[in-house]
């Protein structure tokens, strides 16, 4: 609960007392914690633990339109539309691989909570149960929350006009959003490939030969899809400072977070692929993990 109490006062600091904005705090709040309580249970009765997964992408758009609601304005709406067309684009591509299915606790688990189920830091009902509720449904969530709180700057400056720096954030919010479009349907048609098998209509045969994706982005960075994410919402954040005039504010946490998600997700990710494919050490030595440095380091 350290957690959750940390991130009221932040959002308290954020809506610098004003009585309007407390309300639509209680509302976010009411919100996320009955998720996590979802989160939890439902994983821990199916023993799927990916039911954060499944909302990653929803509830953004739950908090902008939420937000929206109660304090129209033209900042708020481009905010929420460019988050639901991040939303919508990453929920379909959860989707297409069997991330969601008609009955809402199913679906494919992602493979590397099956990983850290077989951690022995973690290995049994109890720990793991203990990691679920803490990391997984709890902190997850609280995340989701944090790096959405532009909004709430964006909602305390509600009168305060549109500026240049807005326009900024929402054409490079747009450019990773479709940059990662482009890197999730690369990544896409290479595991469709690798299922069929190698043949002369496949695109990125080299991948196939060593067993993982290092054409198209991925020549330049192993990972263009987490790089553009965390990009996307870096971008957010500039609403807030367009909002309030202040470069560096609150609302920094959540970005700055997500970042550390995304280096120990790369992390677990990368330990994975090493053991598995032979090659990968070498990739993983010649290409750089998320900014593109150097564009000719792979041999």
């Amino acid at each position: 609960m350290l957690q959750l109490t940390s991130a009221f006062n932040l959002m308290e600091r954020i809506s610098n007392g004003n009585p309007d904005i407390l309300i639509l705090l209680q509302t976010w709040l009411i919100v996320c914690s009955a998720i996590i309580v979802l989160c939890f249970l439902v994983s821990e009765i199916t023993l799927n633990y990916s039911q954060v997964d499944k909302l990653w992408s929803l509830m953004p758009i739950a908090y902008s339109w939420i937000t929206v609601a109660s304090f129209p304005s033209p900042r708020l709406f481009v905010m929420a539309a460019l988050v639901t067309i991040w939303g919508m684009r990453l929920s379909y591509n959860f989707s297409r691989k069997g991330g969601y299915n008609i009955i809402p606790w199913k679906g494919e688990e992602d493979y590397r909570w099956k990983v850290m189920r077989e951690n022995p830091m973690l290995k049994g009902r109890i720990r793991f149960g203990l990691f679920n509720l803490f990391f997984i449904s709890f902190y997850q969530n609280i995340l989701i929350l944090l790096f959405s709180t532009p909004l709430l700057l964006a909602a305390v400056n509600q009168n305060n006009p549109l500026t240049i720096i807005d326009f900024l954030a929402a054409t490079f919010m747009l450019l990773f959003i479709i940059t990662e479009s482009l890197a999730d349907n690369q990544l896409f048609r290479f595991h469709q490939e690798k299922k069929l098998g190698e043949n002369e209509l496949s695109k990125y045969k080299e991948s196939l030969r060593k067993g993982f994706m290092n054409e198209g982005f991925w020549k330049y960075v192993r990972h263009p899809n987490f790089a553009a994410e965390q990009a996307i919402w870096i971008s957010f954040y500039f609403f807030g400072v367009a909002a309030s005039g202040q470069w560096i504010n609150l609302t920094l946490t959540g970005p700055v977070l997500l970042i550390l998600l995304f280096i120990g997700s790369s992390q677990l990710t990368e330990s994975i692929s090493s053991k598995k494919y032979p090659g990968y050490a070498v990739y993983r030595e010649n290409v750089p993990k998320f900014l593109p440095l150097k564009l000719n380091r792979q041999k």
